[in-house]
């Protein structure tokens, strides 16, 4: 299978969807027409008229159309054939009211009348509209129309005149709707708690110069609540009453105590996410920073608390993201693996086989590929609406083919990438795409040493598998003792700084079992690579078995206790417990994609296939939600074949995932999940 993977190396870029893509989406231009359209995707302007039939009434800047396939042009009636009758509908939805809008121009941009706006929305009739507003927009209701005849050259030149003279016509009778609404009030406003000069200015679409100006005083002096400020604004006076009457009403607000400090708000944030990050409510978060009210907008700057409260990762219930997918949306996820194609062009059958026979990382990158591909057939198979695109990122220990340039070319599309394998490859990739906020999944690395706060590291670090071990010892409030190798004066200091509640014994036995008590369970952490040592403490525990309740932890993996001087059957009497990345799955689900995998390549997943298909089937499940993917990752734990995906916010920035296991050998020789 992995000749047959480089035989194709070189096609590394795969387009991959869920569903038939027949039509293009194209964003109108400042000053586009449909005959310049038309030619850029060489279809005619009939064809775009047949599936966009308000076309005909004219284009607006931003407006979306969608454009018919080379491959898939629209069907057109011959002079012969009688014109068909074709639907149109549109579903309800709901708009959210952004600075500068107009009645006017939102019933324009959804193609309905205004007076169908206003019916669904009483209030926009007495007090206009408000920023952060959200509105119901009507259905249209479903009407039949013929289908456009085909026009000649004569006729498309007509019509792109009328384009012109329409949308001439729009941002003249928008102009006037804006004269019409905003009337220049100047009315007597009454400071309320939280106000700030910056919360009132934008409340009133003015600014804080504006606001000084006609309150010469509040320049050097700070508000106080009940204090009478003057208002000019382009407002009714009815509506500034309303405003100050919901700012009385409001609910009290919690403002956490503690020390603060600044955040500037990345592409893509909401108030829920940034709640969620920083531990408070939306109504606390809100309570520190008013001018939130007007809504998130990229680039503000925050004020949250300095020590971010991170909701505890067995907190979280973990969830199958199967049973709650969205296909509303299309999304795209990159895949960056180091095929590094260039290094292989040219090789012969012979040296390719000889490569894979010595280059272990070109064989893991082989087997995590393996793996998303079973990952992306398993997505296509729930009708996923995902483009997965694949790159070779062409790295190694010391370059990439990760520059701006690329990322330009290749990524700023994407909604999630997943790579480059090596860390520093990773971050550098976060560092380019985090102006936008998009997500960079860290697949295979522990290490980590610059913070970008689109970063998510999925190999839980050393540190978090000690957190995971001593999270579960602590619930269950046994006796908690240490016999540490002089040797290992790191782990030492890490338990005695961060859990002092465990006895630390003397590097003997004798002392250790000095510790012991009665009636307890009794937790024996052991941490030493002395294999005569190691020796010791299991003889003197497997006898204190008779009157102790013991059970022998290791918090770092330990090699000698694999080798064959140390009896696995001593390690299953003590039910050794230890932290891990990854477990055995014996579920019907894991034995499915088992059998699938080795349909298509013969053989069974080793764990980097399987961490292929973990990753990839993961990142793809939280893009096909009705929240978004950055919610996924505060609300809901996952867990896949091999692999769980809990992850929390870091102090510092960026993400890491939590999700461990706690494993002990059984007296039956068998791996279980302590519970």
């Amino acid at each position: 299978m992995k000749q047959f993977f480089i035989v194709f190396l070189s096609v590394f870029l795969i387009s991959f969807s869920g569903q038939a893509q027949e039509n293009v989406k194209h964003t109108v231009a400042k000053g586009e027409t449909i005959t310049q359209i038309a030619q850029k995707y060489n279809v005619t302007p009939l064809d775009i008229y047949t599936l966009n039939p308000d076309a005909r009434n004219g284009v607006k800047e931003e407006t979306v159309l969608l454009i018919p396939s080379k491959n898939k042009a629209v069907k057109v009636p011959n002079k012969e054939t009688k014109p068909s009758q074709v639907s149109v509908s549109k579903e309800a939805k709901t708009h959210v009211v952004q600075p500068k809008e107009t009645p006017y121009g939102l019933s324009k941009q959804y193609g309905i009348t205004l007076a169908d706006l206003e019916k669904a929305n009483p209030e926009i009739k007495e007090a206009g509209l408000k920023i952060g507003q959200t509105l119901k927009i009507p259905g249209s209701k479903t009407v039949r129309e013929e289908a456009p005849k085909e026009l000649t050259k004569k006729e498309e030149r007509k019509v792109e005149k009328e384009e012109k003279k329409a949308e001439r016509e729009a941002k003249k009778e928008a102009k006037k709707e804006e004269k019409v609404e905003s009337k220049t009030s100047e009315v007597v406003y009454e400071v309320v708690p939280k106000d700030t000069k910056y919360s009132i200015s934008k409340r009133y679409g003015i600014s804080i110069e504006e606001l000084e100006k006609t309150n010469p005083s509040i320049k050097t002096d700070s508000l106080k609540i009940g204090q009478k400020l003057v208002i000019k604004a382009d407002v009714s006076k009815a509506e500034v009453v309303q405003r100050q009457e919901t700012a009385k009403e409001s609910p009290k607000q919690e403002t956490p105590n503690g020390e603060y400090t600044s955040y500037q708000v990345k592409p893509k944030e909401t108030l829920y996410s940034l709640s969620r990050q920083f531990g408070l409510s939306q109504n606390g978060l809100v309570a520190l920073n008013p001018e939130l009210e007007a809504g998130v907008r990229e680039g503000m700057t925050l004020k949250v608390p300095k020590t971010v409260s991170i909701t505890a990762a067995n907190d979280k219930n973990f969830t199958d993201l199967t049973k709650s997918i969205s296909k509303k949306d299309r999304k795209e996820l990159v895949l960056l693996l180091p095929f590094n194609v260039s290094k292989v062009t040219n090789d012969t059958t012979a040296t390719i086989q000889s490569r894979l026979k010595k280059d272990n990382f070109l064989n893991m990158t082989l087997d995590f590929y393996s793996g998303a591909l079973v990952a992306i057939d398993s997505a296509k198979t729930l009708g996923l609406n995902i483009d997965v695109k694949i790159f070779d990122s062409q790295e190694n220990k010391t370059s990439s083919a990760i520059s701006s340039s690329f990322v330009d070319a290749n990524l700023l599309k994407a909604d999630v990438v997943v790579g480059p394998f090596y860390q520093t490859h990773a971050e550098k990739t976060a560092q380019l795409l985090s102006k936008n906020n998009i997500p960079v999944i860290s697949p295979l690395s522990k290490d980590n040493s610059m913070v970008y706060s689109n970063l998510y590291q999925t190999m839980p670090t050393t540190d978090n598998l000690k957190g995971a071990m001593f999270d579960y010892l602590n619930q269950k409030s046994a006796n908690l003792i240490a016999i540490v190798d002089p040797k290992k004066g790191s782990i030492k200091k890490y338990i005695s700084s961060n859990h002092p509640n465990v006895k630390m014994a003397d590097y003997t036995v004798e002392s250790m079992k000095g510790l012991l008590v009665k009636d307890r369970m009794n937790y024996v952490i052991m941490e030493t690579e002395n294999t005569f040592m190691i020796k010791n403490i299991i003889t003197a525990l497997v006898a204190a078995k008779t009157t102790y309740q013991v059970q022998l932890v290791i918090l770092e993996p330990n090699d000698k206790l694999e080798s064959d001087e140390i009896a696995i059957s001593s390690l299953a009497k003590l039910n050794l417990l230890y932290a891990s990345v990854t477990r055995e799955n014996e579920t019907p689900e894991a034995a499915i994609f088992s059998k699938v995998y080795k349909k298509k390549n013969n053989i069974f997943p080793n764990q980097y296939a399987t961490r292929g298909f973990d990753v990839t089937f993961d990142a793809m499940l939280r893009l096909s939600q009705e929240k978004s993917f950055e919610e996924t990752i505060f609300d809901n734990a996952t867990e896949q074949v091999e692999n769980k995906f809990n992850y929390t916010k870091n102090p510092a920035g960026g993400y890491s995932n939590r999700g461990v296991y706690i494993l002990y050998y059984d007296e039956d020789l068998s791996v279980k999940e302590a519970r």
